[in-house]
């Protein structure tokens, strides 16, 4: 990344999360709310499959703290990535069938992009800068 200062929020923060799988994290911390979200839920047809205790709110909340783990530690992240993804497979015994199968879904796609992320390399660049680069080498 260039040596350039930076001016506001909105820069400072996209800084911040280029170097960290941010979109792993986050993904794996919405999947644990969504599925406690599902095990307070109200509805007559909520699911209960499995075990009834402790795991079903345990799993989901350890979810959501490997996540935010991912954002604010990511030199740790292959560990915490793997933890993420057998802690949302087991939701599927545990939890509702894995927050009707949406926070399963969140919790390994997210726990995956975490694992893949690899934070030596180049920040990508956008379409529109390389148009203007394009533009700029052929005049």
């Amino acid at each position: 990344m260039p040596d350039r200062p930076r001016q506001g929020p909105r820069p400072a923060f996209r800084g911040w999360r280029a170097r960290r799988p941010f979109w792993g994290g986050l993904l794996l911390a919405l999947g644990g709310g969504e599925i406690l979200l599902t095990e307070k839920a109200s509805l007559k047809v909520v699911l209960h499959i499995g075990m009834q205790g402790l795991a079903g709110y345990l799993l989901p909340g350890l979810m959501m703290l490997l996540g935010l783990l991912i954002l604010f530690n990511p030199a740790q992240r292959l560990f915490y990535s793997i933890t993420g993804v057998l802690l949302s497979l087991g939701t599927w015994l545990t939890s509702n069938l894995g927050g009707f199968l949406v926070g399963l879904l969140l919790g390994v796609i997210g726990s995956c992009l975490a694992f893949g992320w690899l934070p030596d390399q180049e920040p990508r660049v956008s379409r529109r800068k390389r148009r203007k680069e394009a533009r700029a080498a052929g005049v």
